[in-house]
């Protein structure tokens, strides 16, 4: 599979630009995100590589502009981070998934990962990755099947948990967010 995916924020300006394939080797993603935090405009470029079972193996996000930066981690795929120097990053513990702040695409990684039964919710741990400072920090979130992922596509409920964060995920039939309440919009290519 191979696809070109756009959304918009529902609330900010910006735009995300995803090609993503999927083959016998695994899931590859990368990206382009323009957008504002806090008022100010920033670029990112962010690469996720997934294996054939969803779970991250390696993580590489640059803010482009004027103070530039980047950061490449690599996953054991059970929970076990690494950073660019090789050190095991241990406050990352135990979490398979990243969730970059700046996309809804990450939130297709749990969604696929996981193939949940309609009322069926987990949760789980994630390296969430804030945009466009690229802070880490592990966040334990909570996914609901409200209706499976089938032909015509899917609905989860995602929770921050320790927050009262929540929001309706409307995917289509590979997982992808169409609708991700109040923050991101799917987006007919231009």
């Amino acid at each position: 599979m191979f696809r070109d995916v756009f959304w918009t924020p529902v609330e900010d300006i910006g735009l995300e630009h995803l090609q993503l394939t999927e083959d016998r080797a695994g899931v590859a993603a990368e990206s382009t995100v323009i957008g504002t935090h806090d008022g100010k405009p920033f670029r990112i470029l962010y690469q996720v590589d997934c294996d054939r079972s969803w779970r991250t193996r390696r993580v590489h996000v640059a803010t482009l502009g004027g103070h530039s930066q980047s950061m490449t981690l690599r996953a054991d795929g059970d929970g076990t981070w690494i950073d660019e120097q090789g050190s095991e990053l241990s406050v990352l513990e135990r979490a398979i998934d990243v969730d970059i702040s700046a996309t809804p695409f990450t939130n297709t990684l749990p969604v696929r990962r996981l193939d949940l039964s309609e009322g069926e919710a987990t949760e789980l741990t994630v390296t969430y990755v804030s945009v466009p400072d690229l802070g880490l920090d592990a966040d334990v979130q909570r996914y609901t099947c409200l209706e499976p992922v089938d032909e015509t596509g899917g609905r989860y409920q995602y929770d921050a948990v320790g927050s009262d964060f929540s929001a309706e995920l409307e995917v289509d039939a590979d997982g992808l967010v169409v609708e991700y309440t109040g923050l991101f919009t799917q987006s007919d290519p231009p």
